[in-house]
């Protein structure tokens, strides 16, 4: 059997089990709540760094996803390979003419996807419903970027989720980690940050490395070099960050290095899903 029919074949089955699953309606249901409050409580008739309208709606849809997005793509990858194995999937399925690559890929393209793909959808319909119902433009450009930082985050944390899988073989402890992981990388940011400033006095580029090392923090810093190009909203952070970094190098940043590190996690699980014990 080639590698491309075993990808169809597990795609077509892990996507069946998506569907039946909660996980998948739940992020739905997170993205769809979360863009109709911001419908509904008048966002898009404030302002904010020069952005009205539509415009605002997005920017505050896609802040609020910063935070969303690695939660739920933890939750989507973390529990998958353990909750195989305890179920007896992974037994069944490789006693069949089956790769361990081909599942593992699969599986984990096919729930990237399950996230990314409704994301897209419920952003392109906040957009469309802007322009039919008060006549604002699409703001093409802002939506490309958001979705590109959003996808990247994605990747990011899905993969990280995935050596989770692979390496956390309880349950329980399956979830302490996911939450530990969400907590140190979203909950516990800017508190940590402040933290060893006022502790240690660190000098300024050595923070801001330690804070675009962590891909929610450059995701954030890729959504906000999008607003202006010499980030003279932000004061002299702004400042600085335009003109020894520069917006165009930030957004860089905060798309390729979480997908970066979303490759090589999952990478490191898929190298320790071949050389473990898989049943």
């Amino acid at each position: 059997m080639s590698i491309a029919v075993e990808l169809r074949a597990v795609a077509r089955l892990d996507f069946a089990e998506v569907l039946r699953s909660r996980w998948i309606w739940f992020c739905v249901a997170a993205y769809l709540v979360l863009g109709g409050v911001l419908l509904t409580v008048g966002v898009r008739e404030s302002q904010i760094m020069g952005f009205t309208g539509t415009s605002r709606m997005l920017l505050s849809f896609a802040h609020a996803l910063i935070l969303l997005l690695p939660l739920l793509a933890l939750m989507a990858l973390a529990p998958a390979v353990q909750r195989a194995r305890d179920d007896g999937s992974l037994e069944l399925l490789f006693s069949q003419p089956l790769s361990p690559a081909a599942w593992f890929l699969a599986v984990c393209g096919v729930r990237y996807l399950a996230l990314v793909v409704p994301l897209a959808l419920v952003m392109a319909a906040l957009a469309a419903w802007g322009q039919l119902v008060h006549g604002d433009p699409i703001p093409w450009a802002f939506l490309g970027r958001s979705l590109a930082v959003s996808a990247a985050l994605l990747l990011a944390f899905t993969g990280i989720g995935a050596a989770i899988s692979v390496f956390v073989r309880s349950p329980a402890r399956v979830i302490t980690y996911l939450v530990l992981t969400w907590a140190l990388s979203v909950a516990l940011l800017d508190f940590a940050l402040i933290g060893l400033m006022l502790r240690w006095r660190l000098d300024a580029h050595a923070v801001f490395v330690l804070a675009v090392a962590n891909p929610v923090e450059a995701a954030r810093l890729a959504l906000l070099s999008s607003l202006q190009p010499e980030l003279a909203a932000f004061g002299p952070v702004g400042f600085y960050l335009a003109n020894r970094i520069g917006s165009g190098a930030l957004f860089a940043l905060g798309v390729a290095w979480p997908a970066l590190l979303g490759l090589c996690a999952w990478g490191v699980a898929y190298l320790g899903f071949r050389r473990s014990d898989r049943i």
